[in-house]
């Protein structure tokens, strides 16, 4: 993303661009409190799984800071450190790297807890900095396998925005796609929009555009006709949570692309890293599905473009099964049916 970061840590403070405001303007959103990280994912400032992974890991560190101001008592401060996880895991109910992040931070608490509060603080902060670094590594490691499926000229349709923008640096989908086109391989990509926050135009078009990768962007519901026209040869997208058996949820749309892929004998790829996947979950099913704000579809940018007596569903996600999905690129590889073997396979790399 060159000198544009997603995440950065600085000065005790944790700072974020804003996706709300892209690609009007290119503003960041500085934490100070773990309260302000929470606004911040629940309002969308900071959205992609992998994002509010890192993010989140970045916000028990705050709680780390603003509890040390809060209390000298150890419990007390261990007791407000806690409470910031729950809060944090509070704020978006679908996307597993959340819960895995927070996790392994509070793994890391238990194991330092008689430390000082300064030293605690210290050691919560080189975990999280190891998440941040560990998931631009890993999209790389993503971009590399992916690029193997990724024909020459081949032109990619993706779905919402799993880049730089969505995670700590360079994307899984669009990591793939950022791959290919610095391989060389004179690709060309298809963006959907995106409804209703058009996260495709607003996100993925701008990174994009910024790195000058050659793109067009449709609206959804001119998917199934791009693809009958024989335009796209392949579809990646990005995940919140994957099972066991392979079944992925993503941003709502994505199961409908699946369906169009099949029907069009179209290549259809989930590129996520492994903590995106839950081994507590057997299938797609047992997946909690977050609804949001109900004025999401009534409104757009604040202007009003749909009666405020319709009632609305809005759901942020839908689950595509797992016949549907060629294959899963992750850190380690591409992943193939069956998944429930590779996937185990995987996860005890």
């Amino acid at each position: 993303m060159g000198e544009v970061k997603t995440i950065e840590w600085k000065d005790d403070k944790l700072i974020l661009i804003d996706c709300t405001k892209l690609p009007i303007k290119e503003e960041y959103v500085v934490c100070e409190r773990y309260s302000e990280l929470v606004k911040a994912i629940k309002t969308l400032a900071v959205r992609g799984a992998p994002a509010i992974g890192v993010s989140a890991a970045y916000g028990v560190v705050l709680a780390a800071i603003e509890g040390k101001n809060i209390s000298n008592n150890k419990e007390q401060y261990l007791e407000f450190i806690d409470k910031a996880i729950e809060e944090l895991a509070a704020t978006r109910p679908t996307a597993v790297n959340l819960f895995w992040a927070l996790d392994r931070m509070k793994k890391k608490l238990h194991t330092i807890k008689d430390l000082s509060q300064n030293e605690i603080k210290e050691k919560l902060l080189d975990e999280a900095n190891l998440i941040y670094e560990e998931d631009v590594q890993c999209n790389k490691n993503i971009g590399k396998y992916g690029n193997d499926i990724v024909p020459y000229e081949a032109n990619i349709l993706t779905h919402c925005n799993a880049g730089a923008l969505a995670t700590a640096g360079y994307g899984t989908a669009l990591g793939v796609i950022r791959y290919a086109h610095y391989s060389g391989k004179n690709i060309h990509v298809y963006a959907d929009e995106t409804r209703p926050l058009l996260q495709g135009a607003r996100l993925t078009a701008w990174e994009l555009v910024k790195e000058h990768i050659p793109a067009t962007l449709i609206a959804d519901n001119m998917a199934g006709y791009v693809m009958k026209l024989n335009k796209i040869d392949l579809v990646i997208t990005g995940a919140d949570r994957i099972t066991v058996n392979g079944d992925t949820a993503n941003k709502i749309g994505t199961y409908s692309l699946a369906i169009l892929a099949k029907a069009h004998n179209i290549p259809f790829y989930i590129a996520a890293p492994l903590s995106t996947i839950d081994m507590n979950l057997k299938s797609g099913e047992e997946i909690v599905i977050e609804e949001r704000d109900k004025k999401e579809l009534r409104e757009l940018f604040g202007q009003k473009i749909a009666p405020d007596e319709i009632d609305t569903f809005n759901p942020a996600f839908d689950v595509t099964p797992n016949e549907y999905i060629t294959g899963i690129i992750t850190e380690v590889g591409i992943l193939k049916p069956p998944y429930n073997i590779s996937i185990k396979s995987a996860k005890h790399f």
